[in-house]
């Protein structure tokens, strides 16, 4: 049986310079998918909102939405780390509901670790679960959660305070570092700096691993894609022609067959 990937795990793999995959996942399906193919961790993001949902941003994803999908996709993983993605005002409102919602994550959800965003301003949150034996994973640059803050999604290019915030979620406990749209010379020597791993999205190829959304790159999605996606597949064009051909039989009535019937 495959050795399950664990935070110890990821630790080796950056001390190793073994690069980490991580892909977002949303359902069972898709969970054994990427799970067979060998991702090391499978992040329930928050993204749903948008991917699943087809809402405007991530805000208003609730933590029954997340508890319920991330349920599903630990059903699906036999060896990938399972990451609930922790949706905004699970965690900012207090330290007891912060770590509440967290360990709702394992308690009901079957996850490993949670993620959450946020640098400096949020390391008494990541202090707070890690002392109650929840692994965390931080997330720092362009953070969707603060688009309205941010000004929209933009990349982040000042350098002292990336730098500054990622040392401080490593020094409060967390077991890794989420990069997302940060100049690759930034997140380069972040990744130098940390004894913890760095998974990029948007921050070029020297972190330690990479992350991507899953219906971006297997090409679910027909809208804009951002500059750092790869499309590894374009599962909505080969979707639309089998619907469209089981719409076309059905109407001509080629479809069922014979052999289709007892």
């Amino acid at each position: 049986m495959t050795q399950a990937v664990t935070v110890k795990t990821l630790l080796e793999m950056k001390r190793n310079k073994t690069p980490i995959v991580s892909l977002t996942a949303y359902d069972y399906p898709f969970a054994r998918i990427a799970d067979e193919s060998g991702v090391d961790i499978l992040l329930v993001g928050d993204s749903l909102g948008m991917v699943v949902q087809g809402g405007a941003s991530t805000l208003g994803v609730t933590m029954d939405e997340m508890i319920y999908h991330t349920r599903t996709v630990a059903r699906g993983a036999k060896r990938a780390l399972v990451v609930g993605d922790m949706p905004f005002l699970s965690y900012q409102v207090s330290l007891s509901e912060a770590v509440y919602n967290a360990g709702r994550f394992l308690k009901e959800a079957g996850a490993a670790a949670v993620k959450l965003e946020g640098g400096a301003t949020v390391i008494d949150r990541i202090k707070a679960m890690t002392d109650a034996g929840i692994p965390v994973q931080a997330h720092i640059g362009l953070t969707p959660q603060s688009v309205h803050m941010l000004g929209g999604y933009r990349v982040q290019r000042d350098a002292e305070r990336l730098r500054m915030d990622a040392e401080a979620v490593e020094a409060a406990g967390a077991f890794s570092v989420v990069l997302e749209g940060i100049p690759q010379d930034i997140a380069k020597n972040i990744t130098a700096a940390l004894r913890i791993p760095t998974i990029g999205i948007g921050a070029g190829r020297e972190c330690d691993g990479q992350v991507l959304v899953l219906h971006d790159m297997l090409g679910l999605n027909d809208g804009h894609l951002p500059k750092f996606v790869k499309q590894y597949a374009s599962l909505r064009k080969n979707a639309v022609e089998g619907v469209s051909a089981y719409v076309r039989e059905v109407r001509e009535k080629s479809f069922p067959g014979d052999e289709h019937a007892y």
